[in-house]
């Protein structure tokens, strides 16, 4: 164990066990009675991206995206409005249901302005198909532009905005015919099945459940027949006439013409201007042994046709800066460009170059995104003058902000969060914590603090991975970090260290180092009781979650929704060959378990069950579950973990009634083994029966682990 006995779990001696039962025991409704942010609202956010600005530069359209629990789906629609906020959003189009990608993850969709901005032209999922639509930028109606037995994967519009042309796969059809005759004789195992979850129409890919297929790229999913080759077809859009394509035909489909030029098969991103064909780039640069990527990023520029050499941009802003994203601001010599700075809790700043004098000017510093979307790499729509943005820090929702490129001005044009706004404002404001570990790393996150007259010092929650944006739960959005905070838990979300190592013993120990050391920091001002920590995380979050609860007495309780490498892990996965298992080499520096045991070892809490006394709560996926029985299961029979699975849902949970299923079981959670509060009512009975249960078997292993510590 690494934690002195002054702050250890286990080193609590009689006193600490009475004060914890004390707790436990309470039946002061404080905490339930405060002012609290509902985990309902963190649900049904409304979220923004695709900011795209009209050809002409005084419209903006955009999407937006709201979880809506009652109906168990997602809303999106299309808006457009004038850049300079003169008139509100107008809702021009329902945008269907929302793409995502295999994990989960929503995957916004790119419109295209017509040249004369009447029109806006984008894919939409409605009535089970995916179809290219097109709403007047008036808001006077929308309609399918293709009708087409198959979905549609991309659209191209032409210059003259007369024809669109369009790509396809197999058709709806031939997909749920191949389904069903698979059901019929059987589904055959190969590399390709997606073994650990159900087999038949399992899990969400489009608008229904759908059988599923590896795609070769470690666990990426798509549908059967993806592979069925692509097919162009063109609409001419003044008569509704289709035409299918030859290949030779298609867009997109350049012949190579040689081997490209060094610095653009380095390049990282690439933003080119159609206009004038100038391309900017970023490169990553720097030593990156040990680690998965090269540290730094070079910023540089060809900045016409016939130039054959980038210029690197040499100012101070643009060297050694974190820049994430990049664009040419219409009509000027200037790159745009997006730093998001880890020393400052990946906080957004945006910039520009003027590739012809070198000189670099900052437009705008953020507390937090700044950006399209989301996300740190998703760009902001821009005109010659303007910027627009979505913005998002940790305790304020998304809203979309027109920024004036010359004076950094910023203007609201579009805040549909207001509510929840208001919410997170009558709690203590969110801060950013700087700090270090006793090797000298540098660390950030993001605190809630608890209110003013709730107890002191208090339980600390913590999270760690990312930390970007409105956080309302963490990677995965599964814990509630304001309700939390409100409900009297210090909620921190630590940020991973920028640079990934490729040793997972050094990452992972990194991740257990940040949390230890921030747990001193706190617990030296008095903010945070140590002996009341708990910890939760999804994916690389819940492998540091787990490591913490192995390799530390940190930890007074866990959640996790993602399973850890395992033995059964491997199994599963390794029928997928060189694709699993050469990653797993790199990534976990691990083979087969029989032949790797010491490393296994390590790693596994498969081979760690004794060194797991924090009770675990698990609330996994469907497709995932199955990987993580080998350690579940015992952990479950010795009253040491509690296990939910969400039916058909993949990596990241999304459906809304699980997502606020799992916020109330995770306040639950750590209400009940942090400050020892039940919530009222029968509803929730069974759940702290078994709670109270593992409490029991949890004071078994404290009292013998005391004993044989000599106490």
């Amino acid at each position: 164990m690494t934690r002195s006995a002054a702050h250890g779990r286990f080193a609590l001696g009689s006193r600490g066990v009475a004060r914890l039962l004390t707790l436990v025991l309470a039946t002061s409704g404080l905490a339930r009675d405060a002012e609290a942010v509902p985990v309902r609202g963190l649900v049904e956010v409304v979220d923004i991206s695709m900011p795209t600005v009209s050809p002409d530069g005084r419209t903006v359209a955009f999407q937006t995206e709201q979880g809506v629990v009652e109906r168990n789906t997602y809303d999106t629609a299309w808006y457009v409005q004038p850049l300079d906020g003169s008139a509100p959003a107008r809702r021009i189009a329902d945008g269907g249901l929302p793409f995502r990608g295999a994990s989960g993850v929503s995957v916004p969709e790119s419109p295209v302005w017509s040249a004369d901005g009447r029109w806006l032209f984008f894919r939409a999922l409605i009535d089970g198909e995916v179809a290219v639509w097109r709403a007047a930028a008036d808001g006077s109606g929308a309609m399918p532009v293709t009708r087409d037995a198959a979905d549609v994967r991309a659209f191209v519009l032409d210059e003259d905005g007369r024809t669109l042309t369009y790509s396809v796969g197999a058709t709806r059809e031939a997909i749920v015919a191949e389904e069903m005759a698979e059901y019929a004789r059987g589904i055959r195992i190969d590399a390709r099945v997606p073994l650990g979850q159900g087999l038949f129409r399992s899990s969400h890919l489009g608008a229904r459940l759908a059988t599923q297929r590896y795609t070769g790229n470690w666990f990426d999913r798509d549908v059967l027949l993806s592979n069925t080759p692509v097919r162009w077809k063109a609409v001419d859009l003044t008569t509704g006439l289709t035409t299918d394509l030859a290949e030779a035909d298609a867009p997109a489909r350049v012949a190579a013409q040689g081997k490209a030029p060094a610095w653009r098969a380095a390049a990282w991103q690439v933003s080119e201007d159609a206009d004038t064909g100038r391309i900017a780039l970023l490169t990553r640069t720097g030593e990156g042994a040990g680690v998965s990527r090269k540290p730094d990023v070079q910023l540089s520029a060809l900045p016409r046709r016939t130039a054959r050499e980038p210029v690197v941009c040499t100012a101070e802003l643009c060297r050694d800066k974190a820049i994430t994203s990049i664009q040419w601001r219409p009509g000027h010599t200037e790159v745009l460009f997006t730093v998001s700075d880890p020393a400052h809790a990946w906080a957004q700043g945006i910039f520009r170059w003027n590739v012809d004098t070198g000189h670099v000017r900052p437009v705008s510093n953020a507390e937090g995104l700044v950006s399209g979307g989301r996300d740190a790499y998703s760009k902001c729509g821009v005109s010659r003058e303007a910027l627009v943005c979505v913005a998002a820090s940790a305790d304020q929702p998304p809203r979309l902000e027109r920024l004036h490129i010359e004076t950094g001005e910023h203007q609201i044009l579009f805040e549909p969060n207001a509510a929840l706004a208001s919410d997170l404002a009558r709690q203590p404001r969110a801060r950013v914590l700087r700090w270090h570990d006793a090797s000298g790393q540098a660390y950030t996150g993001h605190l809630f603090p608890v209110p003013s007259g709730v107890e002191t010092p208090a339980p600390l929650f913590v999270t760690y991975y990312s930390c970007q944006g409105f956080l309302r739960g963490g990677v995965g959005d599964e814990w509630p970090l304001a309700s939390l905070a409100a409900h009297g838990i210090v909620a921190l979300c630590i940020n991973q260290v920028p640079e990934f190592s490729l040793d997972p013993v050094v990452r992972y120990g990194k991740g257990l180092a940040a949390v230890e050391s921030v747990i001193d920091v706190l617990a030296s001002t008095g903010e945070i009781d140590p002996a009341r920590v708990g910890m939760g995380g999804l994916s690389f979050g819940s492998e540091v979650t787990m490591w913490t609860a192995m390799h530390s007495d940190l930890l007074a309780a866990a959640s996790v929704s993602s399973p850890m490498l395992s033995p059964t892990y491997w199994l599963m996965g390794s029928l997928m060959g060189d694709d699993f298992t050469s990653e797993l080499e790199r990534v976990w520096q691990v083979g087969a378990p029989e032949e790797a045991g010491t490393r296994w070892q390590l790693l596994s809490p498969a081979l760690n069950l004794d060194r797991i006394a924090a009770p675990l709560l698990m609330q996994l996926p469907e497709q995932e579950h199955l990987h993580a029985l080998d350690y579940a299961v015992p952990l479950i029979r010795d009253r040491r973990a509690d296990l939910y699975v969400f039916p058909h849902e993949p990596h990241l949970k999304f459906q809304p009634k699980h997502k606020l299923a799992v916020y109330e079981r995770n306040l639950d959670w750590f209400l009940f083994w942090l400050k020892g509060v039940e919530a009222a009512g029968q509803a929730k009975a069974a759940q702290y029966s078994h709670w109270r249960a593992m409490r029991a078997r949890s004071h078994e292993l404290r009292a013998a682990r005391f004993a044989d510590q000599g106490g």
